[in-house]
């Protein structure tokens, strides 16, 4: 494995008392790449998704941003570093507008509160918060809706404004979980062309998905684990045609996307 690999896990391990979830697992991930993380249920995606994070410390192994150990650093941490996650759930606050959402994250970059940013002190550093914020809704295509209340939105553009709240924190490592679950064939259309423009304004992306066929259509690369351990890696078409990794989804269609 190259040394100098932009993001990697070596040995990875991740122990709950007796169970073990993440299991001497190893991959990387390029720099500008979209990466696919995918497996059956209970496969152990989520938990490595919260090891890279900083929501679990790693039992063993290494977490390695730029060549720097991250495992064991606390998420604001973690994300202070570049590398910004989202969430199964949509974890916004439906009451607060998009705008409102979105600004959210950026308290990575200021020492104000939550609370100053909401009710309008700390101005200069606001304003710029706010400039900030309202490139990320009209990078998204989410601006004409900046004053709805995020319980209104369509379940589609409730997860653009998810990755909205991570892109305002300023990444260059995205760690999607799931960012496509629950949509239609459209929403799911959008949310490709989303995160392919997302790649392109240079940020890597690593992606938990179920989604086959967004799996296949968006990453060049996909790692694939069954019970936390690596079952294999490679290219969309390679995927595709592994005995082992058909065997593990019991007859999911992987042909079909």
């Amino acid at each position: 494995m190259n040394a100098q690999a932009y993001f990697k896990v070596e040995g990875l391990h991740k122990n709950f008392g007796g169970l073990t979830a993440v299991n001497e697992l190893t991959f990387a991930v390029e720099k500008g790449a979209i990466h696919g993380l995918i497996g059956p249920n209970g496969a152990g995606k989520t938990t490595i998704f919260n090891v890279i994070s900083g929501f679990y410390k790693p039992s063993a192994g290494k977490v390695l941003y730029e060549g720097e150990s991250i495992g064991g650093l606390q998420p604001h941490q973690v994300a202070a570093k570049g590398l910004v996650r989202t969430f199964q759930e949509t974890t916004l606050f439906q009451e607060f507008t998009t705008f409102e959402n979105a600004l959210m994250g950026r308290y990575l970059h200021t020492e104000a509160s939550m609370v100053s940013a909401l009710f309008g002190t700390q101005r200069k550093s606001e304003r710029a918060n706010e400039e900030k914020t309202m490139e990320v809704l009209e990078f998204l295509g989410l601006a004409e809706r900046k004053d709805e209340l995020a319980l209104n939105l369509p379940h589609g553009l409730q997860r653009a404004l998810g990755i909205a709240v991570a892109l305002t924190a300023e990444p260059n490592l995205l760690l999607l979980d799931e960012p496509f679950a629950g949509m239609n064939p459209e929403e799911t259309r959008h949310m490709m062309d989303l995160i392919r423009k997302v790649r392109e304004s240079g940020i890597t992306i690593l992606l938990v998905e179920h989604d086959m066929q967004a799996v296949m259509g968006l990453c060049e690369r996909i790692t694939v684990v069954n019970f936390g351990r690596l079952l294999t890696e490679g290219t969309p078409d390679e995927i595709k045609r592994n005995k082992d990794v058909i065997e593990a989804y019991l007859g999911t269609d992987l042909n079909a996307a």
